[in-house]
């Protein structure tokens, strides 16, 4: 994608998690043989509690006020990702996201960076 904004997704798995209807998003996330990008997606102030986040492109959303506790992040592409004011309780995010990168997003809204090559 060329720009930076955030977008809605065609997709129905989309539609399910913006519906907050995680139960079905999870069922139908099990059967799909490839996941869609949700790199750039909307998640604003959604309740994603419960997300089967396994192997997702999560790079460049925006998750601003999101209820995102206890979900898994770690196998998930999060770079560019922002959580500003999101609740992350119990969360475990990527290895190579660093814990003040997490922080700076949670707190001022910027943009995850992955930490390379230390």
């Amino acid at each position: 994608m060329d720009t930076d904004a955030v977008r809605q997704i065609n997709d129905p798995l989309y539609d399910k998690l913006r519906s907050e209807n995680m139960e079905a998003f999870n069922t139908a996330k099990a059967t799909q043989p490839a996941l869609p990008s949700f790199a750039h997606g909307d998640f604003r102030g959604l309740d994603l509690r419960g997300m089967d986040a396994h192997g997702m492109d999560l790079r460049h959303a925006y998750f601003r006020g999101a209820d995102l506790r206890g979900i898994d992040f770690s196998q998930c592409e999060m770079e560019g990702a922002s959580i500003a004011g999101a609740k992350i309780s119990g969360c475990f995010f990527p290895r190579a996201l660093h814990a003040d990168e997490i922080v700076m997003s949670l707190n001022h809204g910027t943009r995850m960076r992955y930490t390379t090559g230390k």
